[in-house]
């Protein structure tokens, strides 16, 4: 099959949540399949040209945005696992510092960079003579792309065997905007109605993309459930109008990259036959952190982005509820501000106890997932969830709220049957992080136990070898179903 993959976001180019991850390790493993995928990202301006060798395809295009004619280049890289990636370069939208926004703030015209980066999409398939069977659109920043295929273009010669999908990773961000956006991304008013483009009198790019993709899928079997039934944020409805087009599929991490026996970033490589090397990585990061150095402290670790929904009012809480006991907190991430500040008081307060770093630093992430003896994710709502994988991974013990994929990955330890690879907490029935992670620091103080517990954590995998073959079922049944359609409105 011919595959393309839209995002707004893709390692190694450019990252700001687990998308980036996503999106630049699944093509990967659809091309060891045989199947011919590319990705297209807009060309923000931290995408280094020359670092990544991007070389200027001889086109120059234009796309209308309101009133607007908007032209763009198209540039050109390989990954180091041949995937071809084609970035839309347009300097009014996307020359400028940041993602998706500046200081804690959105840019203004988001709406409009986004409608551009769609249509700049579909035109440029057509320039490259690249006849994609599926386009993978993600999160709301793609969500008018199935709009388009669906009312726009859909008699265009081009496209009539293509089909969609529309994977949330996280339906907490929407896109929504006035119904003006009908006119400025060149629809038809015809098309503004519930069952089409129209969510309470305005646009919605989440909508759109659930309402008009051929499929839709979600990055973990609990998270489907739960946006059907309580966690949608308005969306319960559309998506219960497709309940048997919904797929929730695993999101898996790469094993190549995430391994403890060939990490080049941490004080030594380690795995399950090497285990007490660990110990030397924990004293690395204890030295990094400015902490006492010792095997008996509890060190705990998070890498994440600053943001409520990861629960760092929770954390905050919990750096002063066990400043007593013999634990040390270490995190890394970059966000919310307000958050910011609160962990950089904790710091000040506890030097000894808490280390916080704000600049995100790939190498120092690397330190803490092997470092630590557990790691915080207390989220309140989590699609899927990497790092509780990634953490596993380097027998780094999660301790994680019950929702989303951390339930579908994390399993709490019996240390009576010695089943488990974490501990788990459910906020929703009232239940105490504190009092999980006391209940986490009595295992650990059981040397045995804690060793086991981090074998069954090594032993965890969560690669993408499952989940593939359900993306390759997924796309097989939108082929077999156009093909149906198109025989049919042919004969």
């Amino acid at each position: 099959m011919n595959i393309l993959m839209v995002a707004s976001e893709c390692v190694p180019f450019v990252k700001v949540g687990g998308l980036a991850d996503v999106v630049g390790t699944l093509p990967k493993y659809l091309k060891e399949l045989g199947h011919n995928v590319k990705i297209i990202l807009p060309k923000y301006k931290s995408i280094d040209g020359k670092k990544y060798n991007l070389q200027t395809l001889p086109f120059r295009l234009n796309v209308q945005v309101g009133k607007s004619t908007q032209s763009f280049r198209i540039k050109y890289c390989k990954t180091k696992d041949k995937i071809e990636v084609y970035f839309i370069e347009n300097m009014h939208f996307f020359n400028r510092i940041g993602v998706y926004g500046n200081a804690g703030l959105d840019y203004s015209d988001n709406k409009e960079r986004y409608i551009f980066f769609c249509r700049a999409v579909l035109e440029s398939v057509k320039a490259l003579m690249f006849r994609p069977d599926i386009i993978h659109c993600n999160d709301w920043q793609t969500g008018l792309i199935p709009a388009y295929l669906k009312t726009n273009l859909k008699n265009d010669g081009f496209f009539w065997s293509t089909s969609c999908v529309f994977t949330i990773h996280n339906i907490a961000y929407q896109g929504q905007f006035s119904a003006s956006t009908i006119e400025e991304a060149g629809f038809s008013w015809e098309d503004f109605t519930p069952d089409k483009l129209e969510y309470y009198n305005s646009v919605n790019f989440m909508k759109c993309g659930i309402a008009m993709a051929d499929a839709v899928s979600t990055v973990s079997p609990t998270y489907a459930k739960e946006i059907k039934e309580f966690n949608g944020r308005g969306m319960e409805g559309v998506l219960n109008s497709r309940h048997d087009e919904i797929y929730g599929i695993l999101n898996g991490i790469d094993y190549d990259y995430w391994n403890p026996l060939t990490d080049k970033y941490i004080a030594a490589n380690y795995d399950k036959n090497k285990l007490n090397n660990k110990k030397l990585c924990k004293k690395d990061l204890q030295k990094k952190c400015g902490f006492k150095v010792s095997d008996n402290m509890h060190l705990f670790g998070c890498v994440s982005r600053l943001d409520n929904q990861k629960g760092f009012d929770i954390i905050i809480d919990a750096l002063y509820s066990l400043k007593d006991c013999d634990m040390q907190f270490v995190i890394l991430g970059s966000g919310d501000n307000e958050i910011r500040d609160k962990l950089k008081k904790a710091a000040l307060n506890m030097p000894k106890k808490v280390a916080v770093f704000f600049d995100y630093d790939e190498k120092l992430a690397h330190k803490i997932y092997a470092g630590c003896d557990s790691y915080m994710m207390p989220s309140r709502f989590e699609p899927c969830g990497l790092s509780q994988m990634i953490a596993l991974a380097y027998g780094t013990i999660p301790i994680v709220n019950r929702t989303g994929g951390l339930a579908d990955t994390i399993e709490y330890y019996n240390h009576f049957t010695k089943e488990g690879n974490g501990f788990v907490f459910n906020i929703t029935y009232g239940e105490n992080f504190v009092q999980t992670v006391l209940k986490s620091d009595k295992i650990f103080k059981n040397k045995q136990n804690w060793n086991t517990l981090m074998l069954n954590a090594l032993n965890s995998n969560f690669s993408w070898d499952k989940s593939i073959f359900k993306y390759e079922k997924m796309y097989n049944n939108l082929v077999v179903n156009k093909l149906k359609e198109t025989i049919f409105s042919r004969s």
